[in-house]
């Protein structure tokens, strides 16, 4: 007599287990937008492929001529647009548990009904949870490629950055420059006024190297007072006219303690990249040059002799 609540409770499990096989089965069939779209939703952390996957499922229920959506993780801007937009749109913001999570509009030339409306709303809260996880995953990825003290790109940033210019220059010839500058003294500055004050002047800094760059430009803080600048496409004159560029944007940088002001100055070594050098050999070349200009005075340009990989 003492089997039988055994017995049922194991046929009770072994039906459950094949309820839940059933829903799965139905769950991964299903054509329904919904269930299909956070299917799809759920393969991937990419924003821009969640992006298209949820245009596609959008279209097939409401036509639309444009989807664009705009959102801004950490210091990134990301802007993905479908279409040619018409006279009547609806705008959405995404919101869960109260984080904002970007913007969509949907335009097209004839008004959208109130069913279609109710549509949009049923699609987007199926979407907002995978929406929130590209998000967050952004974000952690930009977090570790990003300096924490001055919000610039950081080291590893910069090695990731250096790799894909080797292999590009190596695939199409392309002309890329970079620029190692070190402030000068910087050492006597934490000593006599201390690590906040030099910590101010490295943020200071690193606001002057971007003003003093072209959008296509990259700065990264290599570490303490380095600072690493690609140049795409651009030879050793154009990247030599950027670095005095540089020292004279640096130059500006004022800090007022007590009775002083802390000034700083800036040596740049400058290197364009030759075909076939590793990324390593590119940047021990910029280091060469940047300990010349040091050697020569200080807040100066030095740029590095184009000798070929194995070339002595």
């Amino acid at each position: 007599m003492k089997q039988i609540p055994t017995l049922k409770r194991s046929a009770q499990s072994t039906h459950k287990l094949a309820t839940l096989v059933q829903t799965h089965k139905n769950w991964r069939e299903s054509q329904d937008v919904l269930t299909r779209l956070t299917r799809r939703l759920s393969t991937t952390l990419s924003l821009e492929t969640q992006m298209g996957m949820l245009a596609e499922e959008v279209q097939s229920v409401i036509p639309f001529d444009c989807m664009t959506y705009r959102h801004q993780i950490a210091s990134r801007d990301f802007v993905y647009a479908t279409g040619m937009g018409g006279p009547h749109r609806c705008d959405y913001r995404l919101n869960l548990e109260g984080q904002f999570y970007g913007a969509l509009t949907f335009s097209r030339k004839q008004r959208f009904s109130e069913k279609e409306l109710e549509g949009f709303e049923l699609i987007l809260s199926a979407a907002i949870c995978p929406i929130r996880n590209a998000c967050m995953y952004i974000a952690v990825e930009q977090a570790a490629l990003t300096d924490a003290l001055t919000g610039i790109p950081n080291k590893r940033a910069m090695d990731d950055a250096l790799e894909k210019a080797t292999s590009l220059g190596n695939r199409h010839g392309l002309q890329t420059s970079l620029i190692l500058c070190d402030l000068d003294r910087f050492k006597a500055i934490n000593d006599q006024h201390g690590h906040v004050i030099g910590d101010h002047v490295l943020q200071l800094a690193a606001k002057e190297l971007q003003k003093a760059i072209r959008t296509s430009d990259e700065v990264y803080r290599y570490g303490g007072e380095e600072f690493v600048i690609l140049l795409p496409q651009t030879t050793e004159v154009d990247a030599r006219a950027v670095a005095d560029r540089i020292r004279h944007f640096m130059n500006t940088v004022r800090v007022h303690c007590g009775d002083s002001n802390i000034s700083v100055t800036t040596s740049c070594g400058v290197a364009m990249r030759l075909q076939d050098e590793e990324a390593g050999q590119w940047l021990a070349r910029a280091d060469e040059a940047l300990y010349r200009a040091k050697a020569n005075g200080r807040n100066c340009t030095s740029v590095s002799a184009a000798i070929s990989p194995g070339q002595h």
